[in-house]
């Protein structure tokens, strides 16, 4: 069986190559960022948007999630930021007319980028069973048709509730409340398919899923490790980070298949030297590590410390630490001491003495961080691989204190604080005996499906109506032709949206868009809050008009369908928390640690942080109340003759599974997405010459997996491995390929074939 990804109307007839660029922002970030939202907005729009962006008195970015600092520039955004708020705030509309105009085939045929550019959503819209259209439909028939699919479930497991990251913690506590007085742990989120492989090692090595390290601690590093990242396009913001901590006198060491422009030279557009100098040399040191090849770079490097203790006793293993605050450090040292270098070599693709200088610049290091994101977190030992990488911290106490710990750089918007407020089909014990107490229900305790059982389980028709708070299910999940007819089968699927998306044109027999508000948007004067990726919780208000009369916030959308389910709930107070969001943090304050006083403490300016027990008291609540070294083999990837390692990348005019536009400037590509970055030498072995079209094909015991007429680029990527961008091959990553422990896709590593068009 041969699956394929869906057909589209694509023309890239335009697609045209350059070099990849060496260096990123400057002057082409600041035009661009302009550019793009004139074109969505406006100037006079423009210059009061961004001017509130991540602005104490503003609107949070509904980009990433990088945090602010105390002291904050006038434009405290960036290239991809100005992007993201573009597309929220544009003045383009879909309207009923449009919906009249385009069947659902019609909308299945066109790219996310045509979709997402007709504008923003205005009223609600319905597609009846049998139908090929949308049409409008109330808010109150709207929640009645989803109260009466929900009420004729044989169980509420049979219902999926799924969540964006850009989901406000009023509103995602809300949503979770809702659920769980259903009676259903199914709360899959975004963070199934990116960084449930950190939190999963995290709390088992450190007892707590996050980060422990601080904006500060960045800029008060020794040494930082960015691992399998690419700041310049996913987290701009990130780069004057590094480059500050570079002036205080930090080195930086890129790991990475990919030579990335931003982590080469940032022209800091917010400075002189930056719009008209060089800019900033940040990667002191780059290893082009082949793909899945983290584990093994950090079990030779702690053995290399071992070796180094092994030389000169009590200089190198921080041993007061060790003793004091860990657990199952001989057991994991003899395992490392074990290691074969060959293996390393092989799995790496980097020679020993790259490794060894990388060994040295950690011995000259007092404080080291080390930040990944993707890179790290979508491979079948993934959880391994992170728990790897603490290992390497502990031996030299480089956690809970100044300027060193771990640092998953999160992706979406409050994708973290969603988990914070409760977004989790494997909840704990003690948070739902804290719902429990507060609301006088008793929430169910079995755990519910994360993103990829929910997809077999609406394969199955063991699920039947799919509710999405928010992003773009469809584009953002694996195995693209298994998850459409997944969603098909289902009785009724809701997405809740600000604008057109694939997930629109993929329908059960009846089908909701239920349009929102947006962050950059009034919800009669009222704030919600967020979550940054360091912990950090803030006040986030919108002050444009909203696109439309008929728009309602999050919490409205949660709490009018409560109303319609629970009808005179005794339990929960859905319309006090509709109108007012201080009612629901007063109860967030009672129910999530952390968050006492809530009301007040987010009203000071710039937020306030959440309790980390690793940073704050070097204390960590793991079962035996110490970190945790772990052993983990090493377990080299190879791919069988001819094929090549696959991993999924996003475009710079792209932010998630938003796509901006069709260039990727710093890698050298406009007018097209659909491109393959393939080692020249691989190239040649495999007789294609750069600029041929080509099918990627993945294998699979259940049978392959295609992905047609990729453009072939020559680029300097890690031998043995190849790029291309998601969503449009995320049809080769098979459902059942996931992290051990995490179920995380496996979308970093994707055993892949070259093959000519038929």
């Amino acid at each position: 069986m041969v699956r394929k990804a869906p057909r589209e109307d694509v023309n890239e007839d335009g697609l045209e190559v350059g070099p990849p660029k060496e260096w990123a922002a400057g002057i082409p970030g600041v035009t661009r960022s302009l550019l793009t939202s004139y074109a969505q907005m406006g100037a006079g729009r423009t210059f009061l948007t961004l001017a509130r962006v991540n602005q104490k008195d503003g609107f949070d970015c509904p980009g990433c999630a990088w945090p602010e600092g105390g002291h904050r520039s006038p434009a405290e955004f960036c290239e991809n930021g100005a992007k993201a708020v573009a597309e929220e705030a544009t003045t383009r509309r879909v309207t009923r007319d449009f919906f009249a105009a385009h069947t659902i085939g019609d909308l299945a045929r066109h790219t996310d980028y045509w979709l997402g550019q007709q504008g923003r959503l205005t009223e609600p819209m319905y597609k009846p069973e049998g139908a090929d259209h949308y049409e409008p439909i109330t808010w109150e028939r709207a929640f009645g048709v989803v109260a009466e699919e929900l009420r004729a479930l044989g169980g509420p497991d049979e219902a999926v509730f799924y969540t964006s990251g850009r989901t406000s913690n009023e509103a995602a506590f809300v949503y979770q409340l809702l659920v769980r007085r259903f009676g259903t742990n199914n709360l899959p989120d975004c963070s199934n398919m990116c960084h449930e492989s950190s939190g999963s090692a995290l709390t088992q090595t450190l007892g707590i899923g996050k980060g422990t390290v601080s904006l500060e601690d960045l800029h008060r590093a020794d040494l930082v490790f960015v691992v399998g990242q690419n700041p310049g396009t996913n987290h701009p913001r990130m780069l004057s980070a590094l480059e500050r901590a570079k002036r205080n006198g930090a080195r930086i060491v890129a790991v990475n298949p990919l030579p990335e422009a931003g982590l080469l030279r940032f022209k800091n557009p917010q400075r002189p030297s930056g719009l008209a100098g060089r800019g900033t040399t940040l990667a002191d040191r780059f290893l082009q590590i082949r793909l899945n090849g983290d584990l093994a770079l950090f079990k030779a490097l702690s053995r290399l410390l071992l070796e180094a203790e092994d030389a000169a006793p009590g200089t190198v293993v921080d041993h007061a630490f060790v003793q004091e605050h860990t657990h199952g450090f001989e057991e994991w040292a003899a395992d490392t001491r074990a290691l074969d270098w060959a293996e390393v070599e092989e799995a790496t693709g980097l020679d020993r003495g790259a490794v060894e200088e990388t060994a040295r610049d950690v011995l000259g290091a007092k404080s080291v961080i080390v930040c990944w994101a993707m890179g790290l977190t979508q491979h079948r030992n993934s959880v391994a691989t992170i728990r790897e990488v603490v290992n390497f911290l502990l031996l030299r106490g480089n956690v809970g204190r100044p300027g060193a710990g771990v640092c998953p750089v999160r992706g979406h918007s409050n994708v973290q604080g969603d988990r914070t407020m409760g977004i989790y089909e494997k909840p704990s014990a003690a948070f739902l005996d804290a719902l429990r107490d507060e609301f006088g229900f008793e929430p169910p305790r079995e755990h519910g499906l994360d993103t990829v059982e929910a997809i077999r389980a609406l394969r199955s028709g063991a699920a039947k109506v799919f509710f999405a708070m928010g992003g773009n299910f469809v584009a953002a999940t694996p195995d693209t032709e298994v998850t459409e007819a997944a969603l098909r089968r289902a009785r009724l699927t809701v997405q809740v949206s600000t604008k057109l998306n694939r997930s629109h044109a993929v329908c059960g027999d009846r089908a909701l868009i239920l349009p929102t508000l947006g962050r950059t948007e009034r919800d009669n004067d009222r704030f919600v809050t967020v979550e940054d990726s360091m912990g950090m919780v803030h006040a986030s208000r919108g002050r444009l008009r909203p696109a439309s009369p008929d728009l309602l916030p999050e919490v409205a959308i949660v709490c009018g369908l409560a109303r319609e389910l629970f009808e005179d709930d005794p339990h929960v107070p859905w319309k006090e928390f509709e109108a007012d969001y201080d009612a629901i943090r007063e109860r967030i304050a009672r129910v999530v640690p952390g968050f006492g006083d809530f009301n007040t403490r987010v009203r000071a300016p710039g937020g306030f942080a959440l309790p980390n027990a690793p940073r704050d008291e070097r204390r960590f609540p793991t079962a035996t109340g110490r970190a945790t070294f772990t052993v983990n083999p090493l377990e080299v990837l190879r791919v069988p003759e001819g094929r090549l390692l696959l991993q999924t990348v996003r475009s710079h005019d792209q932010y998630n599974t938003t796509i901006y536009g069709m260039d990727d400037r710093y890698r050298g590509v406009s007018g097209g997405r659909r491109v393959v970055f393939v080692n020249p030498d691989d190239l040649a072995e495999r007789g294609l010459a750069d600029g041929e079209t080509v099918d990627l094909v993945s294998e699979w015991p259940d049978g392959e997996r295609r992905a047609e007429r990729f453009r072939v680029i020559a680029y300097p990527t890690a031998r043995g491995c190849c790029a291309a961008y998601f969503p449009e091959t995320n049809v080769l990553v098979p459902l059942d390929s996931v992290a051990e422990t995490s179920n995380t896709p496996t979308s970093k590593s994707v055993v892949v074939r070259l093959v000519r068009p038929n």
